[in-house]
């Protein structure tokens, strides 16, 4: 995402710049005409008033260049330049010179606010109009729906993604074998019923974390999705719980639903026959949503075990981040006991053959289990370090500071006279207003960059720029997740910056939202 204003950088001599004067004809409520008296901007001489001819193919020429910019820049397909922001600079480059908060202003009616000082926690960028410094700017990769969409339960969807598969074939073939010991005259049928096993325990599985979901939705957090994968599921909640004692009971349902599931599975086990298929599918569902609630209660991150330890010293401490600390790390010392405790658990006898049985390809099984499981654990407790730390420095996201001053401009402006205003008064966005001085729309700066140097005379912004709706304007008070939530709810690559009183205040760009955010989760805390 590209920064883009008058920052004040030095241009090579060949090079031609919107910045030179221009002086072209003033705006007027009619067609944009193009300008009578043109500098060596506009890439030729001016054209001529006495030949009919030649004005009539001078405005059919403003009007098909009128189309192709619409064509270079759709306002249906948002993008947003991306240029690698400098955090470090050598004496004499842009990265040390003033910035467009520095500049004085030009004249009053070139600013919004040219008496308004900024705090631009971006750096420098490029003039505006000038191309990005590497290659195309990106389109936004869509993101990954999760896998095979099963249902919304409660408005949230759930997937089952890929791995999903290769587990229930996994347990297809370890219960089949044993089946085969407890049930021989099954057959090949064993193997149905162990798929009809590994899709009912999944299914406890999705009773869990929906147990998750619908504390979340009840504590006003909303919920991603729900995905079942290689071990287990996850329910996606996007914002953490106010308090500790939320943080607790929103991870303590999810076990408390699989304890309940296994007390249910015991009661209707009691009729049924031992040595049925009935009652081994129900013993095996009952012991299998015991482990998953011993598992998730181990006081440990990821874990809802972790996530009720993490409430817990946020209580005593009153501070998350200290919680997520001390979660994370249990985490990872839970995680280093899994990769050597279980096989020896299972050379043991401990949990189930003998040691002389739990021999050759088990015993390799074995240390295979425990050690994607101890990776498991690492990983998510390293992730919630992560986005603990992200979310300390989320305040400091404010549309205050990233927001670009702009300067407003007619509608028929010409795009060249629009971007000589704009770097005379240091500003690097420009806002259409009508008659009346109120905002119509925004000028999108990948159209800009669209168009060709020499033809900016003869387009007018109001065909580069984007109809302003109300999620477009966006208050200059909002600040860490309120500002991202309010961006998500509508995509776009600029918004109009404005205050309480509706007064605007300038225009903020995602590629300053997403750079400031990019630093944000790099500080450390």
């Amino acid at each position: 995402m590209v920064e883009s204003g008058g920052s004040g950088r030095p241009r090579p001599d060949n090079e031609e710049s919107a910045e030179r004067p221009v002086t072209p004809a003033p705006p007027t409520t009619g067609p944009t005409t193009p300008p009578e008296a043109a500098t060596g901007d506009a890439g030729g001489s001016a054209p001529s008033t006495g030949n009919r001819d030649t004005e009539a193919r001078e405005q059919g020429s403003e009007a098909r260049e009128k189309e192709a910019a619409e064509e270079e820049a759709p306002a249906s397909e948002p993008v947003a330049p991306e240029a690698a922001p400098r955090e470090t600079a050598e004496p004499g480059t842009p990265g040390e010179r003033e910035t467009p908060a520095d500049r004085p202003t030009a004249g009053a009616h070139a600013d919004l606010h040219p008496d308004r000082p900024r705090a631009h926690t971006a750096p420098p960028a490029p003039a505006l109009g000038e191309p990005p410094a590497k290659g195309r700017p990106p389109h936004r990769a869509p993101e990954p729906r999760g896998g095979l969409l099963m249902g919304r339960p409660f408005g949230v969807p759930v997937y089952v993604a890929p791995s999903w598969f290769l587990v229930a074939a996994l347990i297809t073939w370890v219960f089949g074998g044993q089946l085969d010991r407890v049930l021989p005259e099954l057959g090949a049928a064993r193997y149905l019923v162990s798929l009809f096993f590994a899709v009912a325990f999944y299914a406890s599985v999705l009773v869990h974390e929906l147990a998750h979901t619908v504390a979340a939705l009840r504590f006003k957090l909303p919920v991603r999705r729900i995905q079942l994968q290689f071990f287990g599921g996850v329910s996606e909640i996007e914002k953490e719980a106010e308090t500790p004692g939320r943080e607790f009971w929103l991870a303590f349902v999810g076990p408390l639903l699989s304890l309940v599931l296994a007390g249910l599975f015991y009661l209707a086990l009691q009729p049924v026959e031992p040595g049925t298929v009935p009652g081994v599918l129900l013993a095996g569902l009952m012991i299998s949503n015991l482990i998953v609630a011993v598992f998730n209660l181990l006081p440990g991150l990821p874990l809802d075990g972790g996530r009720m330890l993490r409430a817990v010293v946020w209580k005593i401490t009153g501070k998350p981040m200290s919680g997520t600390v001390a979660a994370a790390w249990v985490g990872r010392a839970l995680a280093v006991s899994v990769l050597i405790g279980l096989p020896l658990l299972t050379q043991s006898g401990a949990l189930g053959d003998a040691a002389e049985d739990s021999v050759g390809m088990d015993t390799v099984l074995d240390a295979l289990l425990a050690a994607i499981l101890a990776a498991i654990i690492w990983t998510g407790a390293g992730n919630s370090l992560r986005m603990a730390r992200l979310r300390e420095h989320l305040p400091e996201l404010r549309a205050r500071n990233l927001t670009r001053r702009a300067v407003p401009v007619e509608s028929d402006t010409p795009l060249s006279e629009a971007l000589r205003r704009a770097n005379d008064a240091g500003a690097r966005a420009l806002v259409v207003i009508d008659a009346h001085g109120e905002p119509l729309s925004l000028v999108r700066e990948a159209a800009i960059v669209g168009v060709p140097e020499h033809r900016r005379p003869w387009v007018a912004v109001s065909g580069l720029a984007q109809e302003l709706t109300d999620g477009m304007r966006v208050s200059a008070e909002l600040a860490g997740e309120d500002l991202l939530d309010a961006l998500r709810a509508t995509p776009a690559t600029e918004y109009l910056v404005v205050e309480e009183t509706g007064e605007i205040y300038g225009v903020l760009s995602a590629a300053d939202v997403e750079r400031a955010f990019v630093k944000a989760m790099a500080r450390p805390s």
